[in-house]
């Protein structure tokens, strides 16, 4: 017997499916190279997701890259076999035998490396990010882990997005104004992504590329200023980790460096930046009507506000 809640996960996923045609592919290609609709999340630079304290896995797929590879007939979950639900948490086995390398396979299941670093020609994502903010002497590049279901999809805002921006707390601070702040250093593997990148004019030194990101003003007896933690302290930060203190041990130190900052459900930060009432003015940040009209209507938030797991429905048959 099917249930309603089945019945409506495999609606949205038809709906889901029909809209990363759209997105990424010609309607007529999409269902041959994309029929599951991984490309929905996969083709955005800086999707990573953090795993160990000092490592994060890569999930960012360059769809045209891709296709124009080797394996670019072949779709997802023809490799990974594993993969049924969202979150693909403990998911991670991949199998080149299914229909593929039988001949060969002892020697490539014996590389591990080899099949880690597999699409890592078709992955865009920032190495490292000059950050004068107190939150980097704390928090790493990639600081979202704990929310399974959206923690890779946080992350690539990294990029894009002061801290601030999303976590102020606004009920202090009023009026609010966003703009984009500041060039910054950025290294990059692969592909440079983000505002004010040219690459017709990129700098001497390999690797160095600049950018900008969205960051919150207030106004202040008629001056602008920018809502960031200063840098007193990011020198309190720094001293309090060389001396081996741990935020999460003292209260203290924890609420003042946290004074200004909110901690939110996944729905709201989402609707609050991507809805038809955004905080954001996208045309004062130079966005264009096309992608304006993708930034409010993501087609990801659907997946990431309704569900806590979503189920790949057997549509096409494995």
């Amino acid at each position: 017997m099917v249930t309603k809640n089945a019945m409506l996960n495999s609606i949205f996923s038809i709906l889901l499916i029909i809209a990363s045609c759209f997105i990424s592919l010609a309607a007529k290609d999409c269902f041959a190279r994309d029929e599951e609709g991984c490309l929905t999340c996969h083709q955005y630079p800086g999707l990573v997701r953090h795993e160990k304290q000092d490592s994060f896995k890569v999930l960012h797929i360059d769809e045209k890259k891709y296709y124009n590879s080797t394996h670019g007939k072949l779709r997802c979950r023809e490799c990974h076999t594993t993969i049924w639900k969202i979150p693909h948490t403990g998911e991670s086995s991949i199998d080149c035998t299914t229909k593929c390398h039988q001949e060969d396979a002892e020697k490539i299941l014996a590389d591990k490396d080899d099949i880690s670093n597999f699409h890592r020609k078709e992955q865009s994502f920032i190495v490292k990010l000059t950050d004068k903010s107190s939150c980097s002497v704390c928090h790493q590049l990639y600081p979202h882990g704990e929310n399974e279901m959206v923690r890779s999809l946080l992350n690539m805002h990294t990029g894009f997005m002061y801290c601030e921006a999303c976590h102020i707390k606004r009920s202090k601070y009023k009026p609010l104004a966003y703009a984009w702040h500041d060039t910054q250093n950025a290294e990059f593997s692969g592909e440079p992504f983000g505002t004010y990148y040219n690459p017709e004019t990129k700098r001497a030194q390999k690797g160095e590329h600049f950018i900008s990101r969205i960051a919150v003003f207030t106004t202040e007896k008629g001056k602008k200023r920018l809502l960031m933690i200063d840098a007193a302290d990011t020198e309190k930060a720094k001293l309090f980790i060389e001396k081996g203190k741990n935020l999460k041990s003292d209260e203290k130190a924890f609420a003042y460096f946290h004074r200004d900052i909110d901690k939110k459900e996944i729905s709201v930060a989402c609707n609050e930046c991507h809805s038809a009432d955004s905080i954001l003015d996208y045309n004062k940040l130079g966005f264009d009507e096309r992608k304006t009209k993708d930034l409010i209507y993501l087609n990801l938030k659907g997946l990431v506000t309704k569900y806590k797991v979503f189920y790949f429905p057997q549509m096409f048959g494995d």
